[in-house]
């Protein structure tokens, strides 16, 4: 039988220990030094011989104090070292959250991450935030946003239901990039979310057979995504921000956990969602560390 100080004890451990994790939760791996995602995969309709490397930065989520543009400059720097063929953004620069101490302007985290250098470039889509949060896009319910503004300031190029050629040691291959799945919020005429992506019309951008890579921020789209696209990158559900045992309690996308985080393949599809590097709603990451993602081509 447990006696009054026994329980006493038990409950002042519980709540020390609830204390202590979400301690850690908010102020420790926020914070940890940002952890490299590694994959190597040869999908389909990619040729075994074009050797590829891809570094994706997802979901920076830029504000004061958790994602300063003095640490953007740093990951910058750490995805340049991973000497890679083509750096990819996959949305959401805005932070879109109201715990924070001050927001970071646009011409900040885009000066930051003009310092990424690639041989084949920077590509950059926009996410929902980029959006959500600018209200004379959200008026007109068009772009240019703020975000693409602000990247192609600094010359980075911004793929909106677009495609571009890229070619590597005699190999051509596209680069599709989708506007966002979540863009216009419901008001301005509008009774619900309403998307501005185009799939179809975007892959219609790419003539021939030559492989595809398609950047969509959301990964709720690849269900829909043909087979001939070789591989679908995405981000935006931060990997759940809080995930145990390869679940995350909450993913914001219709699909749960499905595509919540890491490689998904399906009939013989591939699709890569990023953890990514910052948070929405709450400043808390627990078993989901913030990564970048390395991804050699053409190496399994």
């Amino acid at each position: 039988m447990i006696t009054r100080r026994g329980f006493l004890k038990f409950v002042g451990g519980s709540l020390l220990s609830a204390a202590s994790l979400s301690a850690y939760a908010v102020g420790i791996e926020p914070m940890l030094l940002t952890h490299v995602k590694r994959y190597a995969l040869t999908p389909p309709h990619w040729p075994a011989a074009l050797k590829l490397r891809i570094v994706a930065l997802a979901d920076i989520h830029a504000c004061r104090p958790w994602m300063t543009p003095e640490r953007i400059a740093s990951l910058a720097e750490r995805a340049n070292a991973l000497q890679p063929d083509l750096i990819v953004l996959l949305g959401d620069y805005i932070s879109g959250m109201p715990l924070v101490t001050d927001q970071v302007e646009a011409r900040e985290w885009a000066s930051a991450l003009s310092g990424l250098k690639a041989p084949l470039g920077v590509k950059a889509i926009l996410g929902n935030h980029d959006w959500w949060h600018d209200p004379v896009a959200q008026r007109a319910g068009a772009g240019p946003t703020v975000a693409r503004r602000a990247l192609e300031g600094v010359g980075l190029t911004v793929l909106e239901n677009d495609a571009l050629r890229l070619e590597k040691d005699g190999f051509g291959f596209w680069l599709a990039g989708l506007a966002d799945q979540l863009a216009l919020l419901p008001g301005e005429g509008r009774e619900e979310l309403e998307g501005l992506d185009d799939l179809e019309g975007t892959l219609a951008k790419v003539p021939g057979d030559e492989p595809v890579i398609l950047l969509a921020h959301e990964p709720d789209i690849f269900p829909r995504v043909p087979w001939r696209v070789s591989l679908t990158l995405s981000g935006h559900t931060h990997g759940g921000q809080v995930r145990l045992f390869g679940y995350s309690p909450v993913v914001p996308s219709r699909f749960g956990n499905r595509y919540a985080y890491g490689r998904v393949v399906e009939n013989d599809r591939n699709l890569i969602v990023s953890g990514g590097l910052g948070f929405s709603i709450m400043p808390v990451r627990f078993g989901m560390r913030p990564e970048i993602l390395q991804i050699d081509l053409g190496s399994a």
